[in-house]
């Protein structure tokens, strides 16, 4: 099936996936280029004029289009962007370049045998200078997961998935519930105020799961997940606990003491940088900036 959006034409060859807002579709370019196009068809039901498009749609779009003005090797590129009012319903169509994995799927094919540490250095370097330059630029992602991170056959990190992204002022009171359980960081499990730092804890649990290829917190509620978390770092002190919290501090979710040693199995370089990612007090968790300055990345 031949569509365009604004200046593009592509030709439709594939679903590759559903949301809650539309779908996605793999497409080649027609004309000279033939670039294959990941293309994502959003339906906006109900009268649009009433409604509007979604705050989460014009986000992406509104993102997208800042990020594409710099052209960053490590965020996903959209390439073109249209509206189209179908009756009572707006369809917007987004065309984006095509990445044919993401790094869940990328994990799932490792042998047992695991990642090498040269592998995981370049995964953790690109995600990290991607995570920079949106916090440079004043945005969270907000859901950083495994999902959301698209590995080319290359062997390039793209930051995608923008819906949940905000560009924020310093303590804005943003929305609970973002970010996938197991990547989430305590300040947002404890309907706290937070910053950037919440896309450090995620690049944190990630940076565990490309040495333990899992997740390194499994929870399945908050509170089971407050619990997984404390089990590894440790149950903080009572003055750490956010004062904006609605959950009170107990010492049921968890046994006290700090552990530097996140991961028995890894070098020190590495349990540094992951306990400096997945530190509890949001301000002391380290940037993407001084990440990237960190000693495991030196010899890289």
């Amino acid at each position: 099936m031949d569509a365009s959006s604004g200046s593009l034409s592509y030709e439709l060859l594939a679903k590759v996936g559903e949301g809650s807002y539309g779908t996605v579709y793999k497409a080649r370019e027609t004309g000279d280029e033939q670039r294959t196009l990941a293309v994502k068809k959003l339906h906006i039901r109900g009268d649009a004029s009433e409604s509007g498009i979604p705050a989460v749609m014009i986000r992406e779009v509104a993102l997208l289009s800042k990020m594409r003005h710099f052209n960053h090797p490590n965020i996903v590129k959209l390439l073109d962007a249209s509206v189209e009012a179908a009756g009572r319903n707006l369809d917007l169509t987004l065309v984006l370049e095509y990445i044919d994995q993401d790094l869940s799927t990328f994990l799932s094919k490792v042998p047992k045998s695991g990642l090498s540490h040269d592998c995981i250095k370049n995964v953790m370097l690109q995600l990290l200078r991607g995570l920079d330059f949106l916090h440079t630029n004043m945005v969270l992602h907000r859901d950083i997961k495994p999902e959301n991170i698209l590995v080319s056959s290359r062997g390039e990190i793209k930051i995608a998935d923008f819906g949940l992204a905000r560009i924020y002022t310093f303590n804005i009171a943003l929305t609970p519930g973002v970010v996938t359980l197991w990547y989430r960081a305590p300040e947002v499990l404890l309907n706290s105020v937070y910053m950037s730092s919440v896309d450090m804890w995620s690049a944190g649990c990630i940076l565990a799961e490309l040495f333990l290829l899992r997740p390194l917190f499994q929870g399945y509620t908050e509170v089971q997940q407050l619990h997984k978390i404390f089990e590894v770092i440790g149950l903080p002190d009572e003055e750490d606990w956010p004062k904006d919290s609605p959950i009170p501090y107990t010492i049921n979710l968890g046994s006290k003491g700090t552990c530097t040693n996140l991961l028995p199995n890894l070098g020190p370089d590495e349990n540094d940088l992951l306990a400096q990612c997945l530190t509890f007090i949001p301000s002391s968790r380290i940037s993407a900036a001084k990440a990237l300055a960190h000693p495991f990345f030196k010899k890289h």
